[in-house]
């Protein structure tokens, strides 16, 4: 068996365990696609809508259209190649200049530069349409339109609400809380108000304080058991979008396939091809799972790591032990992800904190720690112990390092392993 080095940053470890105690190394699928340009994948899809009329059937001259896109957080998406495409198909539908609208969908996060907003749409666009961000703080621009049945009362931008047609383009990966990024998320956090951004995450921890997380609010999960996947879909059906343009891209940032039509099963369509590149099958969960992000740019710093976190639980068995290789040169990355694993000596504190202020990075500080409570977690990264407060993550700067203490933390024994070299993106799966 020949074993993939695990990537720390630009670093590489070698695997030091028997061959025996090797269950599986865990890789991408290989998944056969059509061999288009960027652009051409945009434009094969507008042609070839999914449970849609396309879309320059459901739009004419004189409509008000907005174009909700994701913000810079999300320039992996390559939303620079999708978006002239979109621009130049609802042009030859008789759409003006002036008839669109563009808003990126902050959600929580900051307004951003012009130089921003010109490299999500390009200069030319960015120069003839109207480009706004969300605030999700601005209750000027905010609207009620309904509560969930969950109880998450609805505030959205007006100015989309005030469009005859919302179109919402995007990308789809993996997302620990809703299952698939993309689609609704668009609509709920995209543009929603802080309120409801708040009530709606919340829905990621079970009810009651001392409860914790929700296993079932987890990467690839958009069944009715996902709380926080099915009240996205309830706010976004309030808005009923026109038409959606989701796209897959690979590691460089290229877009290998694009998906379009209704907003519901194009997306769908889209998770399924992300489903079918990186959920791998795994035949048993073993005591100890080694993962690393996959190395620079992925393990940047430690909030990203939470992607590889969400796999690795896949897979291990209960109480065992995870290793994960980060380098994480930027430390966290995230102010309330540092909070929440350093700031707070119980777990009972993280989590009335986290109910109080819950946010993205916090969420993620809380699952570190969460799971390093209920499995033995060591972190091969360029930080420090000190770093992680009184946490139980254990650091150390080798993987030589990480299997020496595993062996001391589980009685001097050597563990079964699952190995995941590129743990951000390999979801385990069981039939």
């Amino acid at each position: 068996m020949v074993i993939e080095p695990m990537k720390c940053g630009t670093e590489e470890f070698e695997v030091h365990l028997p061959e025996e105690l090797i269950a599986a190394e865990l890789e991408p699928n290989r998944v056969e696609l059509p061999q288009r340009t960027p652009a051409e994948h945009i434009r094969w899809a507008l042609d070839h809508p999914v449970d849609s009329a396309p879309l320059k059937e459901l739009v004419k001259a004189g409509d008000k259209v907005c174009i909700v896109i994701s913000d810079v957080t999300r320039r992996w998406q390559s939303p620079e190649t999708y978006i002239p495409v979109l621009i130049a198909e609802l042009e030859s539908a008789g759409i003006r200049d002036e008839d669109m609208l563009i808003i990126s969908a902050t959600g929580t996060h900051r307004r951003q530069t012009p130089e921003e907003h010109m490299g999500l749409v390009t200069k030319e666009v960015y120069e003839r349409i109207e480009l706004v961000d969300h605030v999700c703080t601005d209750e000027e621009n905010l609207s009620y339109v309904g509560t969930t049945s969950r109880g998450t009362p609805v505030w959205l931008d007006k100015r989309a609400l005030a469009c005859d047609k919302i179109i919402l383009p995007g990308g789809v990966v993996y997302h620990f809380m809703a299952g698939f990024g993309g689609g609704r998320k668009s609509i709920l956090p995209g543009i929603a108000g802080r309120e409801t951004i708040m009530k709606n995450h919340n829905l990621a921890l079970n009810p009651g304080l001392g409860n914790g997380s929700n296993p079932q609010v987890r990467s690839a999960n958009m069944n009715a058991t996902n709380p926080v996947h099915a009240d996205m879909m309830e706010a976004c059906s309030m808005v009923s979008p026109t038409f959606l343009v989701n796209v897959v891209v690979n590691d460089d940032q290229q877009v290998i396939a694009a998906f379009a039509g209704n907003w519901i099963t194009a997306h769908r369509a889209a998770c399924d091809l992300v489903d079918r590149m990186y959920g791998v099958p795994a035949k048993e969960k073993t005591p100890l799972v080694i993962a690393s992000a996959g190395g620079f740019p992925k393990d940047l710093n430690f909030y990203q790591t939470i992607k590889t976190l969400s796999n690795a639980l896949e897979v291990v068995d209960e109480g065992g032990t995870i290793i994960l290789v980060t380098r994480s040169q930027e430390g966290f990355g995230n102010g309330d992800t540092q909070r929440q694993i350093a700031g707070f000596a119980t777990m009972v504190e993280r989590e009335k904190d986290l109910r109080e202020n819950f946010s993205i990075g916090a969420f993620i500080g809380y699952l570190f720690a969460e799971s390093a409570e209920k499995y033995h977690m060591i972190v091969v990264t360029g930080m420090d112990q000190a770093d992680f407060g009184t946490s139980k993550i254990h650091v150390v700067k080798t993987l030589d390092q990480a299997l020496a203490l595993s062996r001391e933390l589980n009685g001097g024994k050597d563990l079964r392993a699952t190995l995941m070299p590129h743990g951000a993106n390999t979801l385990p799966k069981f039939a």
